[in-house]
């Protein structure tokens, strides 16, 4: 068992280690910090945390560092999620608040996140296998172009350029905007892509090969938003921080690629107290990512629900992160309309 003071000599080991990146022994505890207990007490708190493998010597150095377990424990019972400063949240605002369609905003979010944490940061699109289908525009260009536009209840919004083979009138454009849309509109997406594989046309058979063009290109893009998928800011955050990793960062870029694989690990990591997901380290291990911490809140859009979070070293400011990422996933769900 840890005492309570055991548990704040802890607590200051990472934090100080977090912020200078050096080992922390029991003179600097003292001096930095107000115990009231000598420095052979502070030792014998510490050589307590190591028998608990709560932090661990790298090497002959009297300082000590936090191990996995250690950071876990922190996260649990010790850190305190610290309010975003005024200034945090209005570039939160402003910086969200300019946003155009759901695209937009994702990309924006996890620009801010990244600059918030200096970290990697993901978000995952709203479960759009259940999204539906809210309507189908086909814009003419020019009279061989024309643009689909493809808009899901959760804000999703689908584009492609289609050239066709020869002109196309806007007012047959228009008969067959409104059949897809009669066709589809309210449809989810796995509905709506066996509906868009019957023909919907009964007009000119001359017409019948483009008409399959732009009917095919709208199954293309319900098809796209059937997909769970990611996006991703500040990957170069991780050579910042290449010394906290042993060896290479190449294993962690090519397992943040890996999409599958970390939503994947979104599916099964669990919400704590404070509406915030953290894996550290070991945990990670099956997902390619032993010396990486991941942190996650959930957002919501057009009622589906969906994670914002960041990745990086375990080595990181869990506190202002997790504050980080529970205030721009909630700003999200607001913008996005949910309360």
């Amino acid at each position: 068992m840890v005492s309570d003071r055991g548990l704040d000599v802890l607590r200051v080991i990472v934090q100080d280690y977090v912020a200078s990146r050096e080992p922390v022994g029991s003179k600097s505890i003292v001096d930095r910090h107000s115990f009231g207990v000598s420095a052979a007490t502070i030792r014998n708190d510490m050589a307590l945390l190591e028998e608990e493998e709560l932090i661990a010597a790298p090497h002959t150095s009297s300082g000590r560092i936090p191990t996995d377990k250690g950071y876990r424990v922190f996260v649990d019972h010790l850190a305190d999620l610290r309010p975003l400063t005024p200034a945090q949240r209005q570039a939160i605002e402003t910086f969200l608040g300019h946003s155009a369609d759901l695209d937009e905003v994702l990309v924006r979010s996890v620009r801010l996140l990244s600059q918030l944490t200096h970290q990697v940061a993901l978000v995952q699109y709203p479960s759009l296998s259940r999204a539906r289908v809210r309507h189908i525009e086909l814009v003419p260009l020019t009279e061989t172009r024309i643009l689909s536009v493809l808009i899901t209840d959760s804000g999703g919004v689908e584009q492609r350029v289609i050239d066709l083979p020869r002109a196309f009138d806007e007012q047959t454009l228009g008969e067959l905007r409104a059949r897809l849309n009669v066709t589809v509109v309210g449809l989810g997406m796995a509905e709506a892509s066996v509906a868009l594989a019957v023909s919907v046309w009964p007009g000119s058979p001359a017409l019948q090969p483009i008409v399959d063009l732009i009917t095919r290109t709208v199954a293309d893009q319900v098809g796209a938003n059937r997909q769970e998928k990611l996006v991703m800011a500040g990957a170069a955050n991780l050579v910042r921080t290449e010394d906290d990793f042993s060896g290479s960062i190449y294993p962690v870029l090519e397992a943040i690629e890996e999409q599958v694989v970390l939503l994947r690990l979104f599916g099964e990591m669990e919400t704590d107290q404070h509406g915030v997901s953290v894996s550290i380290g070991r945990e990670n291990a099956a997902f390619g990512l032993p010396e990486a911490s991941v942190l996650t809140s959930g957002y919501t859009a057009g009622g589906n629900l969906a994670r914002l979070g960041v990745l990086g070293p375990t080595r990181m400011d869990y506190s202002n992160n997790m504050a980080a990422v529970r205030a721009v996933a909630r700003y999200l769900s607001r913008l996005l309309g949910e309360t």
